[in-house]
């Protein structure tokens, strides 16, 4: 089964690129510096910021569904991210060495099944979870913050 791994659509967030942390805060978002890696995953770029990288740490709404499902958590975007990642059938390093909490959801928005795995196994699970018909997509979280990580499609 064909999958498709994809960063967040940036252009929410270039309106904040380069404001003032007074004038982010009037968004509800303050500016962050790396100071290691791993430790600040972008969003959009689905990479780990590079220690010295200013990133934009933000409340996203990253499951806006109509079901008590509906959700929103803070997230990492690296300032002046300009393209989101893609990864088909494979699974971007930033996954990969983290625990994961994995969740499956209907059409509805509704949960199906969740499973906390590590990051290395995240590509074996995809496959069979997907091949679940009820299952629309899969969301990946990290499993020690508890924040959203990436959305997991058929191809």
């Amino acid at each position: 089964m064909a999958y498709v791994i994809r960063g967040l659509d940036p252009t929410p967030f270039k309106p904040l690129y380069g404001l003032s942390n007074g004038e982010l805060a009037a968004f509800g978002a303050v500016r962050r510096r790396a100071d290691e890696k791993p430790g600040f995953p972008c969003r959009v770029t689905l990479e780990d910021a590079e220690p010295g990288e200013d990133l934009i740490l933000i409340n996203y709404q990253h499951l806006p569904v109509d079901s008590p499902y509906r959700a929103a958590y803070a997230i990492f975007v690296r300032e002046g991210a300009e393209q989101a990642a893609e990864y088909r059938d494979s699974v971007p390093e930033q996954l990969s060495r983290r625990l994961l909490a994995l969740r499956a959801f209907d059409a509805q928005g509704m949960l199906l099944k969740g499973d906390v795995l590590d990051g290395g196994d995240l590509a074996g699970a995809i496959e069979p979870w997907l091949e679940d018909p009820n299952v629309a997509y899969l969301q990946a979280y990290n499993a020690r913050p508890g924040c959203f990580a990436a959305r997991i499609d058929r191809a």
